[in-house]
């Protein structure tokens, strides 16, 4: 478990600044201010119609910002197209369409970095195996015929193939069973943080997610509801209540205010 506490947070690297969202000028995401520093992990937690899809499709530049703006080490990123943020290195993992089914895993690796010339993508998926060596063995498989878990590898190292700066996992864990979703997260998540990357996690799995993260985000109605040490918030009593942004007192680190709930016996996954 991390254990960093809110005054030890690296430099935020990628900053969101009062971002606001939605769809036909109706707003799903309201006032949203959170960083993330390189080396660490933050995760973003909430039940699900919480925003938190839609804040991920604001920072990749899918959907375009109706206030406030996204900005990576101090350059502003609001009004980017998709293909424009990811070449400025951030890279993204989707909970679903993550590979290229029809491809092997190693065209789907090559994939990753097609911009490269032939030698120096060569180079780098030596470097995505030595990081992840199951893939080693996998590399002539049809990536639609791989394993839950060994395809989500390959989701990470496909994006690993551009060294990114920034890598947004959505739900990673998704459709893993217990056993691969904490390994998935302890030891590929964990290791991007290892390896630089400020890594921003979207996962429904609380506790886990936690377990693993810096610092965490609780959003619930489309606006962060809770922000605070990730350690300090599994440590809550009555973190399922946390999770649907129905906690107790928590003064929300990125704005300064106070939210006052209920606690309540429901437990998060």
């Amino acid at each position: 478990m991390r254990t960093s506490a809110a005054d030890d947070r690296r430099p935020g690297y990628l900053v969101l600044s009062d971002l606001a969202a939605g769809y036909s000028r109706v707003a799903i995401i309201r006032n949203i201010s959170m960083t993330v520093g390189r080396g660490e992990v933050v995760t973003v937690i909430g039940p699900n119609g919480s925003g938190k899809s839609t804040l991920v499709k604001s920072i990749m530049g899918v959907l375009v910002a109706m206030e406030g703006e996204v900005r990576l080490d101090q350059k502003p990123l609001t009004g980017l197209r998709a293909d424009q943020v990811a070449r400025v290195g951030i890279g993204y993992v989707p909970q679903v369409r993550d590979v290229f089914e029809p491809l092997t895993v190693k065209e789907n690796l090559e994939m990753g970095a097609t911009s490269l010339p032939r030698r120096a993508i060569a180079e780098r998926v030596e470097g995505v195996l030595a990081a992840y060596p199951q893939l080693a063995g996998l590399l002539r498989r049809q990536a639609g015929k791989l394993s839950g878990g060994e395809r989500k590898m390959l989701a990470i190292g496909r994006v690993l193939m551009t060294e990114p700066s920034v890598v947004i996992l959505d739900e990673p864990t998704a459709g893993l069973s217990p056993k691969l979703a904490t390994q998935l997260l302890e030891t590929y998540v964990s290791g991007l943080a290892g390896r630089g990357a400020a890594v921003l996690l979207v996962e429904q799995r609380a506790r886990q997610a936690l377990r693993i993260a810096d610092f965490a985000y609780v959003m619930a109605a489309g606006e962060i509801k809770i922000a605070s040490p990730a350690a300090e918030l599994l440590a809550r009593d009555d973190l399922g209540q946390v999770f649907l942004g129905r906690g107790g007192t928590q003064t929300n680190q990125g704005t300064g205010q106070t939210t006052q709930h209920q606690p309540g016996g429901e437990r998060a996954r």
